[in-house]
């Protein structure tokens, strides 16, 4: 229904944010993460990607500072037994490069950190999209073949990464040119996301 909502913020609290759009206030309900963007910015004018959470007792709101974000949010809702306040406790904790990052490993631990989150939905989480990942990664294994250097293991994890933030596979290989294959996986997939941002 809202793609994004554009206005003057006029109010945040550790859970939610209030955007003045055409007389009208919006009350979005946040992550840690896109609160710390828009900590110094009351007053200002923001832009929050959306999505339009719809329950029997409730219509909420979600908003988040990139789309990244809210790709991964998406993502985390689509796993059986986990809801909008799970997904906003994990990406309070981590950015969406940290969450890839850590489905991609199998990191199932650094999410049971999240609040809310035991071991097991952490696991449920992992192998769900990473399994996801597989499959996709099997359909685009040659578009990969032929854009980003063989045999390095932080690049590949690195394009599973974007892949899971919602990037098609044509974009993850360009932006993971002349990336170097020395890179840690966080520092290879912070270097694609710097990329495409000025795309």
């Amino acid at each position: 229904m809202y793609y994004y909502i554009s206005g003057t913020l006029t109010y945040t609290d550790p859970t939610f944010a209030v955007i003045d759009a055409g007389g009208v206030g919006y009350k979005l309900f946040i992550t840690g993460t896109t609160l710390g963007k828009l900590a110094s910015a009351t007053g200002q004018k923001v832009k929050l990607f959306t999505y339009l959470s719809v329950r029997e007792d409730a219509l909420e709101l979600y908003g988040f500072y990139t789309e990244e974000e809210l790709s991964c949010f998406k993502l985390l809702i689509s796993v059986s037994g986990v809801g909008a306040k799970s997904a906003v406790s994990i990406l309070s904790l981590y950015s969406p490069e940290r969450f890839a990052l850590a489905v991609t490993t199998g990191d199932a631990k650094a999410l049971s950190k999240a609040s809310g989150i035991g071991a097991k939905t952490a696991a449920r989480i992992v192998l769900e999209l990473k399994d996801k990942m597989k499959k996709e990664i099997e359909v685009t294994e040659d578009v990969f073949r032929d854009d980003t250097p063989v045999g390095s293991d932080s690049l590949s994890e690195a394009r599973s990464a974007l892949l899971l933030l919602g990037y098609s596979s044509a974009e993850a290989a360009n932006a993971l040119k002349g990336v170097s294959p020395s890179l840690s996986v966080e520092d290879a997939i912070k270097a694609a996301l710097k990329k495409l941002m000025k795309q």
